[in-house]
């Protein structure tokens, strides 16, 4: 349920992200990528050795960018276990689980409204940078994301979270291709490796899919939640790219924000109807007075626990590809898969037979030899202006 990735030169190639104009700059701290840009070879551009980095904008850039990827650390693995315990102690309702993956997007208005409302820290207006067509390519993509959602909700139903998180690793090899015909990044020896070792993963896992299957599950049912835990990391791949080339007519990662809240609203509108037509909305009262063997109490905190930590997951994930590129923000999502399987093993006792161990070895293996290689990338390349009106 998402994804590491530098100086203006003297005469600037055409950049992923517009330059604003100069009569906003004052009212904004901008922060340069330290990081070598993945479209540089691409591009032709030849890096100057003259140029410098401030520390300041490297330091600030870096602890956005750990600030993102600590929040999606923390929103992938509690959504993923607050997910598995709804249904576990008898939740049954998959568009209530696909709803609440959305629902907490009003908690988005805090850092958008806030800084300039209530604490005067910036003179940006929010939404201001905002055009009928971005607007219109946000609430199109909360919709997509909607779907994504209820398919999770599907596989997350039947199968045990180990099996679910590392199905989902296969999203890598799409977002892989996709990144390269989509977002136009280039195809390296490092991006091949990574993506084979994981792919190869989730074949093992699926070949050792008939030892796996929790008591009283159904064949039927344990294929429709190995096919839809499928295609919702399918449907994430090709939402990974797709933001990427949106995000190259956003300025600042405060639009980035105010574009997740509208992903949020749309994808809680899809879901809304989804409820409305199926009796979503009853199920709530009728597992909470009398489903959810915690008891009501217990039912609400974990709704709304889901509520928070899935945005916390998706905001970490719109950050990630805003502040680096879409298969960097997928390699790093896959890489917590590793967690989430510990994580199933710990909290549910998920089986964690010698198959599934060497599914995750590879997994791991596969993300530590992409951080090499880009360890071992010159740091001398164009970067990308990243602009914070917050």
């Amino acid at each position: 349920m998402a994804g590491i990735s530098s100086l203006n030169p003297p005469s600037p190639p055409p950049s992923p992200l517009p330059r604003p104009s100069t009569a906003n700059q004052e009212d904004k701290t901008v922060l340069m990528n330290p990081q070598t840009n993945s479209n540089d070879d691409e591009q032709g551009y030849e890096p100057n050795p003259n140029e410098q980095v401030s520390p300041e904008s490297t330091n600030n850039y870096t602890l956005l960018l750990t600030i993102n990827f600590a929040v999606l650390i923390v929103g992938s693995i509690g959504a993923t276990l607050l997910t598995k315990f709804y249904f576990i102690h008898n939740g049954s309702s998959r568009w209530v689980s696909t709803w609440v993956q959305s629902a907490g997007f009003p908690l988005i208005l805090l850092p958008i409204f806030l800084p300039h409302h209530l604490f005067h820290l910036t003179s940006h207006r929010p939404f201001s940078g905002f055009t009928t067509k971005l607007t219109l390519l946000s609430l199109t993509v909360g919709v997509f994301i909607g779907v994504t959602n209820l398919l999770f909700s599907w596989g997350t139903s039947y199968l045990p979270v180990s099996t679910s998180s590392l199905l989902l690793s296969s999203q890598l090899a799409f977002n892989l291709i996709l990144s390269a015909t989509i977002a136009k990044q280039k195809i390296t020896f490092k991006n091949l490796n990574c993506v084979i070792l994981l792919t190869l993963s989730s074949v093992l896992l699926a070949l050792s899919s008939s030892r796996d299957r929790p008591a009283g599950l159904t064949h039927r049912q344990y294929l429709i939640g190995f096919f839809a835990t499928l295609g919702a990391g399918i449907s994430f791949a090709v939402y990974l790219p797709v933001m990427e080339v949106i995000y190259r007519e956003v300025r600042s990662y405060a639009m980035v924000v105010e574009m997740q809240l509208l992903v949020g609203m749309a994808a809680t509108a899809f879901a809304s109807v989804g409820m409305a037509a199926d009796g979503g909305f009853l199920d709530l009262k009728r597992e909470s007075e009398a489903m959810f063997d915690l008891g009501e109490k217990a039912y609400w905190l974990t709704i709304v626990g889901c509520a928070v930590t899935w945005q916390m997951s998706f905001m970490g994930t719109a950050g990630m590809v805003f502040l680096t590129t879409s298969l960097t923000g997928g390699i790093c999502m896959t890489a917590l898969l590793a967690l989430n399987v510990g994580s199933g093993v710990v909290v549910y006792g998920d089986d964690f037979g010698g198959v599934k161990a060497v599914a995750t070895g590879l997994c791991v293996w596969g993300f530590c030899s992409y951080l090499y290689g880009m360890y071992q990338k010159p740091q001398n390349g164009r970067g990308v202006s990243v602009e914070i009106m917050m």
